[in-house]
């Protein structure tokens, strides 16, 4: 893109609908200028513009997103075939593996879910379509980031919020870059209980039929039920076949 050709406006109105999330569902006009670093009187724009537009709500002091701003993630998913293709291949897997599956794609720090097979649930939060996960992480964004060279993804996990949720996470960037260099070299990805205690994940790349990196399958598993070294004997094969019946597909 030129210079000048972007529109500083969209980006500032697009800033304050991200800065809503689970933890800041509910926000002040005060609230949403600290998060996005906008000043106080361009943020209450803002705010009553996505309000008049239906975006939002206010109660007169808090602003909460509305149902209406789904909308702009449907057509995303409306709009790419990638999440219409998979479905059927990790609906049929969940089935055998009687385990969840999903295939998602990298959206700067996070994983954006873009289709789902919840045969169990294995978090304690509910996923689907739309959902995000930090990637660094999950077992399908360790496989994305391993994916993109180096220095860039050194660069996502230094603006990432590095969490530590369990005490078996790695949270800190020196353990990271170690273990996408592993992922990278072995081509499948194991988280056992980083993200939440009792929960193992594996993950493998999908390629399209030019071999680049376009989206990440993966099987999640209570450890009490699957272990991950029962996830690399049994899963791994199975998530191996999927991934080579969809490289053909995916363009």
């Amino acid at each position: 893109m030129r210079r000048g050709e972007s529109v500083a406006g969209l980006a500032k109105g697009l800033a304050v609908i991200e800065c809503f999330d689970e933890e800041h569902a509910s926000q002040s006009i005060t609230d949403v200028a600290r998060r996005t670093g906008l000043e106080r009187a361009t943020a209450r724009r803002y705010l009553l513009t996505l309000t008049e537009l239906g975006y939002a709500s206010y109660d007169g002091k808090f602003f909460r997103l509305t149902p209406r701003v789904l909308k702009l993630g449907h057509t995303y998913l409306a709009a790419t075939p990638m999440p219409r293709l998979v479905q059927p291949f990790i609906d049929e897997l969940s089935a055998e593996l009687n385990e969840s599956s999903s295939v998602a794609v990298l959206d700067d720090t996070e994983i954006l879910y873009i289709a789902r097979a919840a045969h169990r649930r294995v978090l304690s939060i509910s996923l689907g379509a739309g959902a995000r996960m930090p990637a660094y992480c999950t077992s399908m964004g360790r496989i994305l980031l391993a994916a993109l060279p180096p220095d860039r993804a050194r660069d996502i996990i230094a603006r990432s919020d590095l969490v530590a949720y369990t005490s078996r996470t790695k949270a800190d960037p020196k353990s990271l870059a170690t273990e996408l260099a592993v992922v990278a070299a072995q081509g499948f990805a194991v988280i056992d209980e980083e993200l939440e205690n009792g929960l193992c994940s594996i993950a493998v790349p999908l390629f399209n039929a030019q071999g680049q990196v376009v989206a990440a399958l993966n099987v999640g598993a209570q450890s009490s039920r699957a272990p991950t070294s029962h996830m690399i004997a049994h899963f791994l094969p199975l998530l191996r076949r999927v991934q080579a019946e969809l490289r053909p597909l995916l363009r």
